[in-house]
């Protein structure tokens, strides 16, 4: 798994910039730009005419580095590809609406109602595969030794909500040159780790973690996504050359979502990028705020777009998060034992 495993990130890696330049200059012909907010931070508007649904510089890489180093038979491989297709498409579809048919893309409801039928379907596909695994319900919580089980339903729910949010929240911090990108990187990287670990019965045993045999094969798509998100940041670092757009986003909170599932660890991820879920809250907050008392909390929600109008730089700041991203990461993988 281990070679499997850095053969499909080199793969994915450099399948994403050689095809990256090409996958640009379609995008530029055809009209596929971003179109700047005007109620934005005034600087963005120098963005405007940079193409979007650059999430396909990450999506093919990762399909055919899958393809060509994962085996096929284990079942949660499955379920992690549907994942990243459904997630793409309705990314692709949000895309494609606003930028070659007008309108605003998808409207919230449809996008919603799309995201948590896909969710809903990973989970069932998951509990039918994990009929033989007598914790397919239960979830670890930090610093608990024993894993909580849920009633199906509730299990159901929350797993449908982590899914769904994590594709949102993903999508919302997608406002900066490389941010979200980045803060993904370091996900993923985490994943091709516990993966790892949660599927090998030694390293789960030594560190009191729940052993999933199966997670053990989820390193290599991990590992794909590393190489295809590594490969992408080369045209999207700052001053980007390509957006990601929801094609990118929306996959890549789905993904992860859907791998925290396979691999019991759902809370722990959602620590790991607390980044992306203080971007989401911020949004949640800053329209609650509004509707109820016609204040805002931020200049401007999600939270970095705060930042850029209290005059911060954009690379201080895309640089400043993915250090308390790293910090908030390592001190998360320290505590794996205590208990």
């Amino acid at each position: 798994i281990t070679v499997r495993s850095a053969f499909a990130a080199v793969t994915a890696f450099i399948v994403a910039v050689l095809i990256g330049s090409l996958i640009i200059r379609i995008l530029k012909r055809n009209g596929i730009v971003q179109a700047i907010r005007e109620d934005g931070p005034k600087k963005h508007l120098k963005k405007q005419g940079t193409p979007t649904m650059g999430g396909l510089i990450m999506l093919i890489p990762v399909l055919l580095s899958t393809l060509l180093w994962a085996r096929f038979d284990n079942n949660y491989i499955y379920i992690v590809l549907f994942s990243i297709v459904w997630f793409a498409f309705i990314g692709f579809l949000d895309d494609f609406l606003k930028m070659k048919v007008g309108t605003k893309g998808l409207s919230v409801k449809n996008k919603l109602l799309m995201q948590f039928a896909g969710a809903l379907a990973i989970i069932f596909m998951y509990l039918y595969f994990s009929q033989e695994f007598r914790f397919a319900t239960h979830i670890n919580v930090p610093f608990m030794k024993s894993p909580v089980e849920l009633p199906v339903w509730l299990f159901i729910i929350i797993a449908a909500l982590l899914i769904a949010g994590w594709s949102n929240a993903v999508n919302l911090t997608d406002g900066l040159d490389g941010l979200a990108s980045g803060l993904a990187l370091l996900v993923f990287a985490t994943l091709v780790v516990m993966s790892y670990i949660i599927g090998n019965v030694n390293m789960s045993e030594y560190l009191l973690l729940m052993n999933v045999g199966k997670a053990a094969e989820i390193t290599v798509i991990c590992s794909a996504f590393v190489g295809a998100i590594l490969g992408f940041l080369w045209f999207n670092a700052y001053p980007a050359q390509v957006f990601m757009g929801d094609t990118g986003a929306l996959m890549l909170g789905g993904v992860i979502g859907t791998v925290a599932v396979l691999i019991k660890q759902e809370i722990l991820m959602l620590v790991v990028g607390v980044i992306f879920m203080i971007e989401m809250f911020s949004v949640i907050l800053q329209v609650t705020s509004y509707k109820m008392t016609k204040k805002r909390l931020f200049r401007m929600a999600p939270l970095h777009h705060h930042y850029q109008l209290k005059g911060v730089s954009e690379p201080k700041i895309i640089i400043r998060f993915w250090i308390v991203a790293v910090v908030v990461l390592l001190l998360t993988l320290s505590t794996l034992k205590l208990r």
